[in-house]
């Protein structure tokens, strides 16, 4: 059923990031992005599950030292099984741009100029030339002021990703962050041809838990805990079956939420 023809459900939580970037997505578009929708073409505004399966209830919401920035490709913010939107559920500070080869948006120039930042786009060290951008941990400049961690985060499909990358020249200046996780992606709501990739608010979570500030590892543990729980939703709905919101997902959400910083 076209999108334009599904009926959302007001979720009474205030747009977010990504939810403002689909909205002028939408309003841009020339023909209609095929999604399904539930059994009356119905999709929660704030969450986009079925009503009878919605999360919102449970956005976290955090504080953090760390920033998101997230650069979509053009099709991203529509997606129900987009990840970038559980990033700005549970980052309060998210920021979301469409992706563009000819040009960037203004705000996020700005924001790359913004002393307070230091922007590290993560992407893999294999695929970047000079080597030398590469780095493994947040790295204070010596001498500097302190400044708050920016992760820029490409979403999209990886071979997207590795376009936008090469065709991203404003962003040639900055550091890339290369995560090397020992642990395989759990994301099951697309298929990738390598276990290694992650699905984007798991590499938003690595790169929290990266650092030395208790509310941003916080935050990467209750972002890996929310995934879970929306992957058990989104597959919940998909096979008629009902919500439990006392799965072993969402304990795990409720105990990395209440752990003290």
């Amino acid at each position: 059923m076209p999108l334009s023809y599904l009926r959302s459900v007001d979720s009474g939580v205030a747009p977010h990031a990504v939810a403002r970037l689909r909205t002028e997505r939408l309003a841009r578009s020339t023909r209609p992005f095929l999604s399904r929708g539930g059994p009356r073409g119905e999709r929660c505004e704030g969450c986009r599950l079925r009503p009878s399966h919605c999360m919102c209830h449970l956005r976290p919401q955090l504080a953090t030292q760390a920033g998101v920035c997230l650069l979509m490709h053009d099709a991203e913010p529509l997606k129900p099984s987009n990840t970038g939107w559980l990033i700005a559920d549970v980052v309060r500070d998210t920021w979301a741009f469409g992706w563009s080869r000819t040009e960037a948006h203004p705000q996020l120039l700005a924001m790359l100029d913004d002393p307070q930042w230091q922007p590290y786009v993560v992407f893999p060290g294999e695929f970047v030339q000079p080597p030398g951008r590469v780095v493994q941990a947040l790295v204070p400049q010596p001498g500097a002021p302190a400044r708050r961690p920016l992760f820029i985060l490409l979403d999209a499909t990886w071979p997207e990703a590795r376009k936008m990358f090469r065709k991203s020249p404003y962003l040639d200046r900055f550091p890339v962050l290369s995560l090397h996780p020992d642990q395989i992606s759990h994301y099951r709501l697309r298929r990738s041809t390598r276990a290694d990739h992650f699905c984007t608010s798991e590499v938003a979570a690595l790169c929290l838990e990266l650092g030395g500030d208790a509310a941003d590892r916080q935050a990467g543990r209750v972002l890996e805990a929310y995934l879970a729980v929306f992957t058990e939703r989104y597959l919940q709905a998909k096979h008629q079956q009902p919500a439990d919101p006392d799965s072993a997902a969402h304990r795990q959400l409720q105990a990395c939420m209440h752990e003290k910083r």
